[in-house]
């Protein structure tokens, strides 16, 4: 059996700033200790997948500079993609049809979600983001983007607010709660001793119930709608081919497939950031 898992960081267990989790340098005082906890989650879901069956794990480390779980304390015998930069799958990068299931660890409740630890959406420059007219976030951004190669999404390990969403998205999910949302940056933490053998139980639980979950799709063709926090953002984002501005902070893009939309939202996202940048 085959398991993609994509890791991120926000969602994962003892976290609750940017301080500690954003990129290592002098303003991420506690990054090795995230660094930690993302690879104690990631690891966990690793040994319960192997425990249901799987023999070919790819794990793709999916925040920021994609640089953060520590390969050498890594379950042995997983595949890592990491790094920035290149593909066309943002997140899921390195899936493909040939996966069986894929898992989320780390993620976090998209942008705006009350509770939710970190809440954001790909980037603090979205306010909100529509997929054919239903709000989204990172969990069904890379939900769809395995369904768009017919893969099911059967686990999720994020706080409470992320197993909410990722529930209410996809029926019938396996979740594992890493804390409880007070407010964006406080939480109620649970120890990595609990959420170690939760996490684990979770993706032996999805990948037993694999037969019961089907791919969720985008409708196609599809439409993306960013509503951006700054005009400058939207601003750049709008000068790709196939986006139309809507208004001083929107862009859309209608486009045949939602792969296509997927790489259009990544694009955006890339040149939004260069937007901030050359105001600076």
């Amino acid at each position: 059996m085959k398991v993609f898992l994509s890791a991120d960081i926000e969602g994962v267990t003892g976290l609750v700033s940017w301080s500690q989790c954003s990129r290592p340098d002098g303003n991420s005082y506690d990054y090795a200790f995230a660094r930690r906890m993302m690879t104690h989650d990631v690891n966990a879901a690793i040994r319960g997948a192997r425990a249901a069956g799987a023999t070919h794990i790819v794990v793709k480390d999916s925040h920021g500079n994609s640089k953060n779980l520590l390969i050498d304390e890594l379950e042995p015998g997983v595949e890592l993609v990491s790094g920035h930069g290149a593909g066309t799958d943002g997140m899921m990068q390195g899936i493909d049809s040939t996966f069986d299931a894929a898992m989320l660890i780390g993620y976090h409740a998209m942008a705006g979600t009350l509770g939710g630890v970190m809440e954001h959406t790909i980037t603090g420059g979205v306010h909100r983001l529509f997929l054919n007219d239903r709000e989204t976030g990172e969990i069904g951004l890379s939900a769809y983007a395995a369904g768009a190669y017919g893969v099911p999404l059967v686990m999720v390990a994020s706080d409470a607010a992320g197993a909410e969403e990722a529930q209410a998205l996809v029926p019938g999910v396996a979740t594992a709660v890493t804390k409880i949302g007070i407010g964006r940056y406080m939480a109620q933490l649970r120890s990595p001793a609990q959420t170690g053998p939760e996490i684990e139980s979770a993706a032996r639980r999805g990948l037993e119930r694999l037969k019961e979950m089907k791919p969720i799709t985008a409708d196609e063709p599809t439409t993306l709608r960013i509503e951006f926090n700054r005009a400058e953002e939207a601003d750049m984002a709008a000068k790709l081919v196939s986006v139309t501005r809507i208004n001083g902070y929107t862009i859309v893009a209608r486009v045949t497939s939602y792969a296509l939309a997927h790489q259009v939202c990544w694009n955006c996202m890339a040149m939004s950031a260069e937007g901030i940048r050359s105001q600076s």
